[in-house]
């Protein structure tokens, strides 16, 4: 029985150790909206993340990664209630040598913690599912547009493609 090929969603032939910067999207498994759960301010009020027991824990783990890794740099994200957003940038190692972890290597370590240390919430469920959707930013425009995006998307929530109520 021949299985179905999983696609290929990284680029060919690109060292993503190399310094730069990334857009990460990584989801919950099912999509299950068990990271946060945003409120929508009235008027011109902003909305609110309110982060779940799991959704510190992911947090957490995010804002350690640094200690982890100190040529890296996260430098926006948030956590909605079925998928976490980043920006990681990997700087240049030190004599110009390239950073030791890939990215595949730092969502690996945060998917692997959170999911290790929210282990007594979930039970037997998964947290994450298997891959994580990744963008290299070409340039300080694609870098803004991403920015932006990260922080308007609590506000978009109910336009959002991963919504479920």
């Amino acid at each position: 029985m021949d299985l179905p090929k999983r696609k290929q969603i990284r680029l060919q032939n690109y060292d993503y150790s190399s310094p730069g910067s990334y857009f990460v999207t990584i989801c919950t498994h099912e999509k299950r909206c068990i990271l946060s759960s945003i409120t929508v301010g009235e008027g011109l009020a902003p909305p609110v993340v309110t982060l779940s027991p799991i959704g510190k824990c992911v947090e957490e783990q995010i804002l350690s990664l640094p200690n982890r890794y100190p040529m890296l740099r996260i430098d926006n994200y948030v956590i909605m209630p079925n998928h976490v957003h980043l920006v990681v940038s990997l700087r240049e190692g030190p004599g110009g040598a390239s950073p030791s972890p890939t990215l595949f290597d730092v969502v690996r370590v945060m998917k692997s913690l959170s999911t290790r240390l929210s282990r007594s919430s979930l039970g037997d469920q998964p947290l994450w599912q298997r891959s994580y959707h990744e963008h290299v930013i070409r340039n300080e425009r694609d870098y803004q547009e991403i920015w932006e995006y990260i922080d308007t998307n609590p506000a978009k929530w109910a336009e959002d493609r991963y919504y479920t109520e």
